[in-house]
């Protein structure tokens, strides 16, 4: 669709500005960019959040973090903090950048920055001309004609640049330290690998797509008194509201919310026989390391479902006094069922072991 110059451009930048999910979901198209030219190094401009997942990534080569005004975040940097890094891109002359957003985020402030950058040859996609801030413009026509998955959507985006890959998959590292910690840690906790147990991520770092606990507590009662243990995970900020959780379950299960580290939290992830979780960036590593996920999944962002890794997708509304202000989000288009209760949880984790157990034998 554009010209053949990205093939001779060797130092990309990739701007990703929000959670750990949305870079994993990046992922298959910096491969992409990646792959298409030998030689080519990739820097990742993102987010803190993203920022802990993406030395995982064996396709980033470097890693800028940094949180711009633009995205939520409890971080504050000021104009004088954005000016700073538009010079520290500017220092590492990019050929080019692609700017990775989802269709309800404006890719304008981060053109914006590329372009006091020096940055000439950019990629995204906007709603209208961006002219000069974005060399490589795709008319952003999701979600009026259509919606993709969020993976589909960015290789989709470098494809129009040559990028292709023939893998498409989400990957993480995970280090062989990193799974024996995790064992170790299993081990003193009473978890027997070769026993029934799985992973429960009950936080979510905005409050709309938070499953209630109750429901959560009773799926999980009904699983342990099938002989699951249930393994807690969860941010040092949810430590008080995962061990509340943990406290009502009883000796069945354990809260390591605030203990690991992100590179432990992926070897536990991939050592479980299944992970049930909100919508967030847990599934997203699930997907990476190929654990079976069973997400509750609230009626916002649509696109982000699991991706190549077998799952079940149990939806629920979001409460009204929740619900975004962002007018791109406000009707959710796909088909939402089946719906989210402690049943579903239940058989869908059921079928998911099962499922397992039959292909390992």
């Amino acid at each position: 669709m554009f010209s053949d110059a990205w093939g001779n451009y060797k130092n990309i930048l990739c701007v990703r500005l929000d959670n750990m999910g949305d870079v994993l979901m990046s992922q298959p198209a910096i491969r992409a960019l990646k792959q298409s030219a030998l030689g080519r190094q990739i820097t990742l401009l993102t987010s803190s959040a993203g920022a802990t997942v993406a030395p995982f990534i064996r396709e980033v080569d470097a890693i800028i973090s940094f949180d711009v005004p633009w995205v939520k975040t409890d971080e504050i940097n000021g104009e004088q903090q954005l000016l700073a890094l538009a010079d520290k891109l500017r220092s590492r002359r990019f050929d080019a950048a692609a700017i990775f957003t989802s269709y309800s985020q404006n890719p304008l402030p981060a053109a914006m920055l590329c372009y006091q950058a020096g940055i000439k040859a950019v990629l995204g996609y906007c709603r209208e001309n961006p002219y000069q801030l974005i060399s490589h413009w795709l008319p952003d026509k999701e979600p009026l004609d259509y919606i993709v998955h969020e993976v589909r959507r960015q290789l989709e985006l470098v494809e129009t640049v040559g990028g292709a890959t023939s893998d498409t998959a989400l990957s993480l590292q995970v280090s062989e330290e990193s799974r024996q910690t995790i064992q170790a840690k299993l081990v003193a906790l009473g978890i027997r690998t070769d026993k029934q147990w799985l992973v429960l991520h009950a936080g979510v770092s905005e409050e709309k797509r938070r499953y209630p606990a109750d429901e959560y507590i009773t799926a999980c009662r009904s699983l342990m008194e099938q002989g699951h243990k249930v393994v807690l995970t969860g941010s040092s900020s949810e430590r008080s509201y995962v061990g509340e959780i943990a406290h009502r379950l009883g000796d069945g299960a354990v809260n390591l919310a605030g203990e690991l580290s992100v590179a432990e939290l992926i070897a536990l992830i991939a050592a479980a026989p299944v992970l049930i979780s909100n919508n967030t960036g847990p599934v997203h590593i699930a997907a990476a390391v190929g654990t079976p996920v069973v997400v509750l999944y609230a009626k916002t962002n649509p696109q982000h479902t699991p991706w190549k890794v077998v799952n079940r997708v149990l939806y629920f509304e979001v409460r009204p006094e929740l619900r975004t202000k962002n007018r791109l989000l406000q009707s959710f288009p796909e088909v939402s069922a089946p719906r989210a209760s402690p049943q579903a949880i239940t058989t869908a984790v059921n079928e998911l072991v099962r499922d397992e157990l039959c292909e390992s034998e």
